[in-house]
């Protein structure tokens, strides 16, 4: 359906009246009552699957304890057996503000008289304090099982078991900030835990180019309208860059630089929080002065040194995309460079905001249909695809375009094969093109391409027109009349 979007960009004071400025937009309204990227129309990606879960739902604050409850409760228990039932516990708040450094009794997978047989200490702490409340309940297998949470949720416990850390973000938070916990931690329901320990993912998921799109994906919630994260439309259906060695390299650098940073300036300032220093990092980008508060935060997290870390990330993260061009609008937007005449900083970071999920809309739907053809790039195959078989495997792309003589005058010779019929529907006719570039370890011609299909009419006038919209979109890149898979 069409219609009209308005939206409030500025707000002043004129003659004692609040005057409201608006944006004003018409297009198709999509199911989220927005107008531009259809977000809501994306799917979740098998590559992303099985790795994002909320923590655990203890349901009785007899399994929490402070640290000297801990201490006492576990006396007498050997290391090995105090480790699995006493851990570090994480909610959202110890995340963006200051930790509470409270434990979990945690008995997952403990039957009852398992755990009075090993630790009566902590079964007679839970019978005296968590038994009570749990009689209370009106779910019977909560009312039985009083020793154990309400949810042990076991799908996040297997994502992130023998990892020696994992991310996590706030479920409902102002900032969408993505940091590493280590393995030890027990999650609360409030945190998004995802089974990943390599800094780049963690540069991906950092950058602003996944927190534009968990933004819009994920909703508003709360009186703060706070964005939501939600594993299955946020995480799982975003679509992770393909990128050569040497940007996959910094980016990983620059996502390891960003988490010890912030960890290293909050230990030294235990007051500090991560909600503290991302609100001054907000008011630098706006351009205003800082307060005394805010300078203070500034100083003590050295939140000058976080902002050039993003900057520097984003930009490493928008080259992995091969969306490189877009990288004017995202300084404009940051106040890291003036605008052009004519245009305002809101309008660069409007821009940039519908460029971003456009293509990621797109490219969500070219991952999708790579899979349904049965090529999914795994983001942790041995423990998302530990049951496969050994089977081909998918070689490396060759994105060095400067090919021997020998490679690029055999390119239809090492690829040979019976031509395939054109695709009608011109969907069809850019996956083709695009997987044959994918598929192919040389650059291709225009010739090259066509010569791989066959069918009745004027069809290859088609070809250049797709190659170019797939250079644009970020997808591939040309060279003298030659065309390669952008990695």
């Amino acid at each position: 359906m069409m219609g009209f979007l308005r939206e409030v960009v500025r707000e002043h004071w004129i003659d004692n009246e609040v005057a409201i400025e608006l944006d004003e937009r018409r297009g198709v309204i999509h199911a989220n009552l927005q107008i531009g990227a259809n977000v809501t129309s994306a799917k979740p990606l098998r590559a992303n699957c099985e790795l994002s879960n909320i923590g655990v739902i203890p349901l009785g604050s007899g399994f929490i304890l402070s640290a000297d409850e801990a201490r006492s409760i576990s006396a007498g228990l050997s290391p090995e057996i105090s480790a699995q039932l006493i851990r570090a516990y994480r909610n959202g708040r110890d995340l963006t503000d200051k930790p509470r450094g409270v434990f979990a009794i945690d008995t997952y997978e403990y039957a009852e008289d398992e755990l009075r047989a090993e630790a009566p200490k902590i079964w007679q702490w839970l019978r005296d304090r968590v038994k009570p409340e749990r009689d209370q309940n009106p779910r019977r297998n909560r009312r039985e099982n009083w020793w154990r949470y309400g949810e042990d949720h076991p799908r996040a416990r297997r994502a992130i078991a023998g990892l020696p850390r994992y991310i996590a973000t706030v479920m409902t938070a102002k900032h969408r900030v993505f940091q590493f916990l280590d393995s030890s931690i027990l999650p609360d329901q409030k945190l998004v835990v995802i089974g990943l320990d390599d800094a780049y993912l963690l540069g991906v998921l950092s950058s602003i180019a996944h927190v534009i799109w968990a933004t819009v994906a994920g909703g508003r919630l709360g009186v703060g309208n706070d964005p939501v994260y939600g594993k299955s439309a946020c995480f799982e259906s975003f679509p992770f860059p393909q990128a050569n060695h040497q940007t996959v390299s910094d980016i990983r650098e620059l996502g390891e630089h960003l988490d010890a940073h912030r960890k290293r300036q909050q230990a030294i300032h235990p007051d500090l929080t991560l909600t503290g220093m991302y609100n001054v990092l907000e008011t630098l980008r706006s351009g205003k002065a800082l307060t005394v508060k805010e300078r203070t935060i500034h100083e003590q997290g050295l939140v000058s040194v976080v902002r050039q870390l993003h900057d520097e990330l984003d930009a490493a993260v928008l080259d992995a995309y091969g969306w490189s061009d877009l990288l004017t609008l995202l300084r404009v937007s940051h106040g890291n460079e003036s605008p052009p005449t004519g245009q305002t900083r809101e309008d660069a970071a409007r821009a940039f905001k519908e460029a971003v999920l456009e293509r990621l809309v797109a490219l969500n739907a070219e991952r999708a249909a790579e899979e349904a053809r049965g090529l999914i790039r795994w983001l942790r195959p041995e423990f998302q695809n530990r049951g496969a078989q050994p089977g081909p495997q998918q070689t490396e792309m060759d994105t060095d375009t400067e090919a021997d003589d020998d490679n690029s005058k055999s390119t239809a010779s090492s690829t040979a094969a019976k031509p395939k019929p054109w695709p009608k529907d011109p969907v069809d006719q850019v996956r083709a093109v695009a997987d044959l570039l994918v598929s192919s370890r040389t650059s291709l011609t225009v010739d090259d391409i066509t010569a791989r299909f066959s069918s009745r009419g004027p069809w290859k006038r088609r070809v250049g027109p797709l190659l170019e919209m797939l250079v644009a979109l970020g997808r591939a890149t040309e060279r003298e009349g030659r065309y390669i898979a952008r990695s």
